[in-house]
């Protein structure tokens, strides 16, 4: 007989539909159904998971042996356990009709296949059909059409084989994210002392509450022997040069497992577990990964994800998952009733996640964490030559380690209500760039002739308006300069000078020059970061919105990677690199806007960058130290609700790189501390960068 290809959904003759919760067949033409339309109809209603018509397609002799209950609970264990999908049958060949008394019988032999969470499965199996007179063929049932080997008292174990989560390095090899050891804390209720005191200490140590430790102590195995695991914690000692691993020393009696070691009936041993050993220096950056929710699951329905699956929520995790996660597999056994292996049906094996090098340094990024964790601020460090991004700080920030181990909901509360916001990603934010876009503006001006590098606007001391109709508004500055040239002016940060050059420049050629340089778009890099804008309304800029922009103020709003990236100009000869996150193998340095700047007008500004380090007067010569020539441009912006405001917010920027175009390790350092007001201003961040900076430059440098 011809093969023929009989799909679940697509029977020849038979109409489906949906009756009583089942499938009801009607034949055109026929008075009863054929023995393979029945297993049509039977794989029809597998695929529906409707074991209630499936079981009413069984012949009486079958219904007798097996109830509905015990055979649709079989049923559904097995098939839903192997998650099986997709479920045809091909029919190879019906056997010829046997009569004997009044009932007849016939046989037919298909290829089931079907789909599974160990892959594709695909067997060869014969089923026996009877009908009594001119009724229906009915399915003689047995456990081997399930598989053909299974027999009544065997079970289907089924196991998802967990792929490991690639790992995320730094530039030198050292782990950001990665499998790790911590601490899990469990009790021996055997053990216990029994005395109240002692679980209200475990519950404090531990943020938890007593109700949950006797929740756990309580459920039906625990035995007086038995590690009951309560929480896990971080490892005393974890070291972030030993890749993750903790030390072998015994915690100290003041560490958290010493204390929690003092309870009796409390042990604490290993677990492996994705650890973050840098935790909140680089939370923003690497971020985390949680179980997975159903509503994940749903939106990745169908990308091998389980419900026991985790999934980056933010930062790297997030952004390279797919890559990170690997793909699970799975394996189908066969076992007989002492749970023996006795058959493999199918194995697919895990295929690991694929590790990922970043270009940050993490001794960097731990070291401007430390000095700035008490603040609100963003550092982006940078080689300004190939784009290399070294490190991406936010602070505060929150141990991203808590979101892996779990914590209790006081501790989530508190960091979400902090005020300082230790939740929020300020590198991907924009802010009042102030002094430190005058470098920018000036850039501009050079580069389309509407400033002289040379020219004296004429001293206008530290006060100044261009006419009356300014009204009561003037532009302040703290030092006015004489001869107001360029250098002097970005020497010391004179707002007055880079005022008149935007006047000078004029709206078109300012928003024109600014939408070059990146503005209003995206900033080409692999952690998406908010769009640095000039304006926040359309039409005409007043002539004080235009000059308030020649010097960081009106309206704009500035990323802070963005910025970094446009004084990465000053060192490529006018070229604006483009930054990257990622090493591989073949990435080359990128040019984001060429001739971002004439290379005359950066070089021009980068020289006088390098004064306002060199000068004593200069607002960065706090920076200046022997043996290597730096460049760098301070900033103080207000935000505040009007020119008389007193109390507004100011915010302390300062860029400082090195300028040398032939320098191999060309360094870039972009800093901002909200609220510095009384604390100094942008002279703040140059104190607080010195901490850093000379490690950072090598033994050459001699503060």
């Amino acid at each position: 007989m011809k093969k023929r290809r009989w799909l679940a959904s697509l029977a020849a003759l038979l109409v489906l539909a949906a009756a009583g919760g089942g499938i009801a067949w009607t034949l055109a033409g026929r008075g009863s159904r054929t023995a393979a339309e029945t297993l049509e109809a039977y794989t029809e209603a597998l695929n529906q998971r409707e074991y209630g018509t499936m079981y009413r397609l069984l012949d009486e002799e079958s219904r007798r042996e097996t109830d509905e209950e015990t055979f649709t609970e079989r049923n559904g264990k097995i098939y839903e356990g192997i998650e099986a999908e997709n479920i045809t049958v091909e029919i190879l060949s019906e056997g010829n009709e046997n009569r004997t008394s009044g009932r007849t019988t016939q046989s037919v032999t298909y290829q089931m296949t079907m789909d599974t969470l160990a892959g594709e499965v695909s067997f060869r199996q014969t089923a026996v059909f009877h009908k009594d007179g001119r009724e229906d063929y009915l399915l003689s049932w047995n456990d081997g059409l399930i598989f053909p080997n299974l027999q009544e008292e065997d079970k289907v174990r089924v196991e998802t084989l967990n792929a490991q989560r690639g790992s995320i390095y730094d530039r030198n090899g050292i782990l950001l994210a990665g499998q790790g050891v911590v601490s899990s804390v469990g009790l021996v209720p055997g053990k216990m002392s029994g005395e109240p005191e002692d679980l209200q200490r475990l519950a404090e140590l531990l943020d938890t509450t007593v109700d949950a430790i006797q929740n756990k102590l309580s459920a039906f195995w625990v035995k007086d022997d038995s590690f009951v695991p309560i929480r896990e914690i971080k490892k005393s000692g974890l070291d972030m040069e030993v890749l993750g691993k903790a030390s072998m020393n015994e915690p100290s009696s003041d560490s958290l497992a010493g204390q929690l070691l003092e309870i009796p009936g409390v042990m604490v041993t290993d677990a492996s577990e994705r650890v973050y050993p840098l935790g909140e220096a680089a939370a923003h950056l690497v971020g985390y990964v949680q179980n997975i929710t159903a509503e994940e699951l749903e939106k990745h329905e169908g990308e091998g994800y389980t419900t026991s699956s985790v999934i980056g929520k933010s930062g790297v995790e997030s952004l390279y998952e797919e890559e990170l996660r690997g793909s699970s597999g799975g394996q189908i056994m066969i076992v007989d009733e002492d749970g023996a292996d006795k058959e493999l049906v199918l194995r697919k094996e895990a295929v690991d996640g694929t590790d990922i090098t970043l270009t940050v340094d993490a001794e960097l990024q731990r070291q401007l964490y430390e000095v700035y964790q008490e603040d609100q601020s963003v550092s982006v460090a940078m080689n300004p030559r190939t784009g290399e991004v070294l490190a991406l700080v936010s602070t505060p920030a929150y141990d991203n380690n808590l979101f892996v181990l779990g914590m209790s909901e006081n501790t989530w509360n508190a960091i979400r209500e902090n005020e300082a916001q230790p939740m929020l990603n300020r590198f991907r934010a924009t802010f009042v760039p102030g002094s430190s876009f005058k470098p920018i503006i000036a850039g501009i001006g050079l580069s389309t002739g509407t400033l002289d590098a040379e020219e004296d606007m004429g001293a206008a001391g530290t006060s100044w308006q261009k006419d009356e109709s300014w009204g009561n508004y003037y532009v302040t500055t703290l030092h006015g300069t004489d001869p107001a040239n360029l250098e002097n002016a970005m020497v010391l940060s004179d707002n007055i000078y880079f005022a008149r050059a935007a006047l000078n420049m004029g709206q078109e050629t300012l928003t024109e020059q600014l939408d070059r340089l990146g503005f209003n778009e995206r900033v080409p890099f692999d952690i998406w970061t908010t769009e640095s804008t000039y304006a926040n309304e359309e039409g005409e800029w007043t002539e004080i919105q235009l000059a308030d922009s020649g010097y960081g103020q009106g309206q704009i709003l500035v990323n802070p990677l963005h910025l970094a990236a446009m004084y990465s100009a000053f060192v490529n000869g006018g070229d604006m690199i483009e930054p990257y996150l990622r090493v591989t193998e073949d990435r080359q340095p990128t040019v984001w806007v060429e001739n971002a700047f004439t290379e005359e007008a950066a070089e021009t500004v980068k020289n006088d960058m390098i004064q306002v380090v060199e000068q004593p007067e200069g607002t960065a010569h706090g920076c200046r130290m022997e043996g290597v020539t730096l460049a760098g441009k301070t900033g103080t912006a207000e935000i505040k609700d009007s020119q008389e405001d007193t109390d507004g917010i100011e915010l302390g920027w300062l860029g400082i790189l090195t300028p040398d175009r032939e320098m191999e390790d060309s360094f870039l350092l972009m800093t901002m501390v909200q609220d510095v007001r009384d604390r100094g201003g942008s002279g703040y961040v140059v104190s607080k960068t010195m901490e850093v900076l000379p490690g950072i430059l090598g033994e050459q440098a001699v503060q």
